[in-house]
């Protein structure tokens, strides 16, 4: 194999996730180029990625854009296609690709399966998305090897957050600095606002933490409203980072606390103490790969009513974590660098 495209037309979480993947076909495959093609607002996931040679960026446009992108795909002629994707659109770019050898799954059984010549096998139970997208590597003759999500900053860009930082008030030396993530894809992903504005005071209070609250710029109203909230007077940082410059800075993070969403990943890949909430999607499937993390599940069957809206009220998944238990948590994350020598 000298020329694989790998599909994941998801999220910046999924990407990450995919990561082992790239690792274990450029570790088969020394010499073969790898291209991914992934949704607009993700690639830069992977532009320091040292298996990657080239992303592609598949834009949500009309008929007209799909065509020129499936053109330009197959003017690369590849010789594998990978979908890890697992829906419709990919499966159709892999399927008019013409390469030879198209791997995708096809777990539900439907129509897109006649798109590829591969089927990947699907592990039996609930398993991590990691083991999960390493399955599509069997039919190359690659035994799947788990390994950790990784994502890369460039100089330029820790530059750019150590200016940052410099500017808020953030640089040199202090107490340990915590990333707080409160913004979800959908609202019931999400930690009540006013519980992460207490646990800023908490922190400040038991270990002397600055706290930094991150997010889009979608997100903004919802982190000053966590600092309005807040007697510590945290940072907000929402909507004055672009991505790698958000990674960057998270690089400089001792813990992050955050609910399920793209940012959650992106510290466990950084090596960054991550405290994950968990409510309606399962941290069995989607939780952060890393050596240090904590996650707060309280497993509640959230099935019947994940999607679009969440019958339980004040009873809900997310409001049964306590801010008690996630001030313990970043705790035992804090004694254990500690123990270990690194810098808190």
């Amino acid at each position: 194999m000298r020329n694989l495209l790998i599909i994941k037309l998801r999220y910046i979480g999924d990407v990450l996730l995919a990561t082992p993947v790239l690792r274990a076909l450029r570790e088969r495959f020394p010499e073969a180029r790898l291209t991914v093609a992934v949704n607009r607002g993700t690639e830069d996931v992977l532009k320091w990625n040292p298996d990657v040679q080239e992303v592609l960026v598949v834009e949500k446009g009309g008929l007209a854009e799909q065509l020129r992108f499936l053109r330009t795909v197959r003017r690369r002629r590849f010789d594998a296609v990978i979908d890890l994707t697992d829906g419709d659109r990919a499966a159709i770019l892999t399927g008019l690709s013409r390469a030879p050898l198209r791997i995708g799954f096809n777990e539900e059984h439907r129509w897109r399966g006649l798109l590829f010549t591969t089927i990947a096998p699907a592990l039996s139970g609930m398993v991590h998305r990691v083991e999960h997208d390493l399955q599509a590597l069997l039919p190359l003759g690659i035994e799947p090897r788990v390994s950790l999500p990784r994502l890369y900053t460039s100089l330029e860009d820790d530059e750019r957050a150590a200016r940052l930082l410099e500017e808020v008030g953030l640089a040199g030396t202090g107490g340990p600095l915590v990333m707080f993530q409160p913004g979800a894809r959908y609202w019931f992903k999400a930690w009540p606002a006013e519980r992460f504005a207490a646990l800023a005071d908490r922190l400040a209070e038991s270990f002397g933490c600055r706290v930094v609250i991150g997010g889009s710029g979608q997100e903004q109203k919802l982190a000053e409203e966590v600092r309005r909230q807040a007697r510590s007077a945290p940072t907000v940082l929402a909507g004055r980072t672009p991505l790698l410059t958000y990674a960057a800075v998270l690089k400089r993070c001792q813990i992050f606390v955050g609910n399920d969403n793209g940012p959650m990943h992106m510290a466990a890949a950084l090596g960054v103490s991550v405290v994950a909430l968990f409510g309606p999607s399962n941290p069995g499937e989607w939780g952060p790969r890393s050596a240090t993390i904590r996650v707060l599940y309280k497993g509640l069957d959230c099935r019947r009513c994940f999607h679009p809206t969440c019958e339980r009220g004040e009873e809900s998944c997310m409001k049964r974590i306590s801010v008690d238990e996630v001030r313990a948590a970043v705790g035992a994350l804090l004694e254990s660098r500690e123990r270990i020598g690194e810098p808190v």
